[in-house]
């Protein structure tokens, strides 16, 4: 099968990731010395500043790691929480009845650098001012710009200049949109990030007590304090086309920490898949492979109609049931994986697409949807007052005609030692609110994803993780460690992360035959984003999938939508693969990379 570029095999070290200054720093950090945990913090860091408008600070990550020395998967959980304030009733009484999908009112706390130290501190060895330093550097001097990151500029500059001064002054050099292939910098995040640096040297002189004086400065220090009072004194506009403030405080940020816990996982024909718990939509991807557990994908013959129907009706499925049980609650994920459940759902998968949302019932318990949109709802839907179509909502990943605009970073990496990391970074992107001047960098938007209604998983509390779609990956094969892999795309993560894998599993590919193979998704079910939108029965396909198979589905009723031949999916992955470390990138938006030796 035709590659773009080589799958990368050595015996030192591999990373791959959505941008190629990142994969660069990880792979620099392995040659000095540092792990995999080092290589992908400092990695991690640098996206925040080469992809600007995918990710930022006041984002969040969650992470699965394999540790070589506790010989065990865990997930680091960056994912901040509501604010304290953040009711229903606070919302209902702005005469609100969804979360704004851009400004202060959709901020949780920043979980993303709390993560990044957490994983540093526990399994790292580097200290904290050498995986900043790349970060600084770049922030400082500027970074190469992307014609994504010039198109989201432009597609805010509008907004910016009206109603956002702050971001206009940060993203606006010279008061025009940065053209593709200048130079960005952001010196005031250079400074911040110096500053911690400099206040963690002077608490201490241990590495870990400098890790610990980073993060008191960040959530109880003067980030908090720059960012709970930027909160409560200002006020913009948002997606619900009014203006509004924050409800994030100090003590929001000084109760939350990151965590360390145990994986979900689920053994599928001699591999275990490892992923977060239901507070994201990871699970997702085990229940498709519960439901396809069934199916002989393999006589099936990959890519073929008989196959991607199969797949893609097991994500509605797998979906549905997302929407009914998926939350920071308590979640019956043991029934929803059990193998009675998943036969008795398997049973609704026939020859034709359905054009239902079919939640189950596991262990007999009823499901409860939120009310959604009308369907067909477009993803560019005006706000709830219509005073002016929103900007930089959501988290946009596929226009129509098949252009990748980007939405959420990656990186995975594996060490001549055995570790191995997959974390997805994301949130607090350029576009998503106001920038914090004296920090340069913004808030994230993910409370969007709570629904303002009573008794339903997604529903917002104080102290609750929204359901994130941030989803990285990790395989063992015959019990062994084995793969790190993920990918950007919202509501896709768990869609085209699965068809890499089975594209490695049954079509039988290497690392990047699997990240160039033609992928396809489906948009039957509802958005997790502003303004929760959705298309019964409509699938992606790029069009390098056999005419004959498109023709096919569509006969079975899938609505299908052909997309360009290089649009869909942004996997990146690294393996542990017998005597040799490998590694692949994908090609698709001409960013991401891997490296490796």
């Amino acid at each position: 099968m035709f590659t773009t570029r080589p799958e990368l095999s050595g015996d030192f070290g591999m990373v791959a990731s959505t941008h190629w200054l990142a994969s660069a720093t990880g792979m620099g950090v392995l040659e000095r010395g540092g792990n995999a945990f080092d290589a992908a913090v400092a990695a991690g860091f640098v996206l925040q500043v080469a992809e600007p408008h995918l990710n930022g600070p006041g984002g969040e990550v969650p992470i699965l790691l394999w540790s070589e020395a506790e010989q065990k998967v865990s997930v680091v959980c960056g994912q901040g929480v509501a604010p304290a304030a953040a009711t229903i009733e606070r919302f209902a009484g702005l005469g609100l009845d969804v979360v704004p999908g851009t400004g202060l009112l959709a901020a949780t706390v920043p979980g993303a650098f709390g993560g990044w130290m957490l994983m540093l501190e526990r399994w790292g060895t580097w200290s904290l001012a050498d995986v900043l330093a790349p970060a600084i550097h770049y922030a400082e001097h500027g970074v190469p710009v992307l014609e994504r990151i010039s198109a989201t500029i432009g597609s805010v500059e509008e907004l910016f200049r009206q109603d956002w001064p702050t971001s206009a002054a940060t993203w606006l050099p010279d008061g025009n949109v940065p053209e593709p292939g200048s130079k960005l910098a952001n010196p005031v995040l250079a400074a911040t990030y110096r500053r911690l640096v400099a206040e963690a040297e002077a608490a201490s002189s241990s590495r870990e007590g400098q890790l610990a004086a980073a993060r008191k400065a960040w959530y109880e220090g003067f980030v908090a304090e720059a960012i709970a009072e930027f909160s409560a004194t200002t006020a913009w506009r948002d997606s619900s086309g009014e203006v509004h403030g924050g409800l994030l405080t100090g003590d929001d940020l000084a109760g939350w920490s990151a965590s360390v816990e145990e994986p979900l996982t689920f053994d599928y024909r001699g591999y275990t898949v490892a992923k977060t718990g239901p507070w994201g939509q990871g699970p997702a991807f085990l229940q498709q492979l519960a439901l396809l557990d069934g199916f002989d994908l393999d006589g099936m013959g990959f890519l073929g109609a008989d196959y991607l129907h199969a797949v893609t009706e097991a994500a509605k499925l797998a979906f549905a049931d997302r929407e009914a049980w998926y939350g920071d609650t308590d979640v019956p994920m043991a029934d929803l994986l059990s193998p009675a459940y998943n036969a008795e759902r398997r049973r609704l998968i026939g020859d034709r697409a359905s054009l239902e949302l079919r939640p189950g019932a596991p262990g007999g318990r009823a499901p409860r949807l939120p009310v959604f949109p009308d369907p067909g709802t477009a993803s560019d839907a005006p706000g709830l007052s219509g005073a002016r179509k929103p900007q930089g909502v959501g988290e946009p990943t596929v226009s129509r005609d098949g252009m990748v605009k980007g939405d959420t970073c990656h990186v995975d990496v594996v060490d001549r030692f055995g570790n191995m990391v997959s974390a997805t970074p994301s949130g607090g992107w350029l576009q998503s609110s106001p920038t914090i001047p004296s920090l340069g960098f913004c808030l994230g938007t993910r409370a969007q994803m709570f629904w303002l209604q009573e008794g339903v998983a997604t529903a917002l509390r104080p102290g609750a993780r929204p359901r994130t779609t941030l989803s990285p990956s990790f395989a063992l094969r015959d019990g062994k460690p084995w793969l790190a892999f993920g990918t950007p795309g919202g509501d896709q993560q768990d869609q085209w992360s699965l068809n890499f894998f089975l594209a490695v599993v049954h079509g039988r590919l290497n690392l990047q035959e699997a990240v160039d193979a033609p992928m396809f998704h489906s948009e039957h079910f509802p958005s997790s984003f502003f303004p929760r939108g959705s298309r019964p029965g409509v699938m992606h396909v790029e069009d390098r999938v056999d005419a004959g198979v498109i023709e096919e589905l569509r006969r079975r009723g899938h609505e299908v939508e052909v997309q360009g031949p290089w649009s869909l999916g942004r996997l990146s992955a690294v393996a542990r693969d017998g005597a040799f470390l490998k590694a692949a990138a994908n090609p698709r938006g001409a960013q991401g990379y891997a490296a490796g030796r």
